[in-house]
C-alpha cells in the first residue's frame, strides 16, 4: 500500500462531489435511492467557488490510482471575540475513509494535514461535527465537546 495524500484542485471536483454524497449518505444513513441530485449539484458549485477562492481546501487519499479517503476544511470569518480576536474560523468536514482502509491512520493523517493548514493561516478556532464513528479519533486529536453552541430549528 503506497498512499498518496493529494491536495485537491479544480481538476478533482468530480471526485470531491461524489465523495461529498457518499459522506452524507453514510452520516445520515440514507439509502441509495434517496434523491441527492440537488445536493450534488450544489456541492459541485460550492467546490468550484470555494476551491477557486481558497476558502476551502481538501485532501484526497489515493492508493495508487484508487480513491480511498478524503477530508476538507472550510475557512470563514466572524466578528472578533475575546476568545478569537481575529474572527477567523475553520470548519473540518467531509472526512471519509473507505471501509477496507479504516483503522490504518488515514483519517488521522488527513485530519492533521487539515489542522496544520488552518493553523498556518493563523486560525486557531477549528471545529467540526463528529459522527459516532469519528468521535474517538477527534477526541484523541484534542477536539472537545462544545456545550454553548445552539442551532435554530426549522
Amino acid at each position: 500500500m503506497s498512499l498518496i495524500y493529494k491536495k485537491a484542485t479544480l481538476e478533482d471536483i468530480d471526485i470531491l462531489t461524489e465523495t461529498r454524497i457518499m459522506v452524507l449518505r453514510a452520516a445520515n444513513q440514507l439509502a441509495e435511492d434517496v434523491d441527492m441530485s440537488v445536493v450534488k449539484e450544489q456541492s459541485y458549485e460550492y467546490y468550484k467557488r470555494a476551491l477557486s477562492s481558497d476558502t476551502h481546501i481538501a485532501y484526497l487519499v489515493l492508493d495508487g490510482n484508487e480513491f480511498v479517503g478524503a477530508g476538507g476544511v472550510s475557512f470563514f470569518e466572524v466578528m472578533p471575540t475575546y476568545h478569537n480576536p481575529t474572527g477567523k474560523k475553520a470548519y473540518i468536514m467531509n472526512m471519509y475513509t473507505k471501509t477496507e482502509y479504516r483503522r490504518q491512520g488515514i483519517a488521522l493523517k488527513t485530519l492533521d494535514l487539515l489542522v496544520k493548514e488552518a493553523k498556518a493561516r493563523g486560525i486557531m478556532a477549528i471545529s467540526l461535527e463528529a459522527t459516532k464513528m469519528g468521535r474517538t479519533l477527534y477526541e484523541k486529536y484534542g477536539f472537545i465537546d462544545m456545550n454553548d453552541e445552539m442551532e435554530l430549528k426549522k
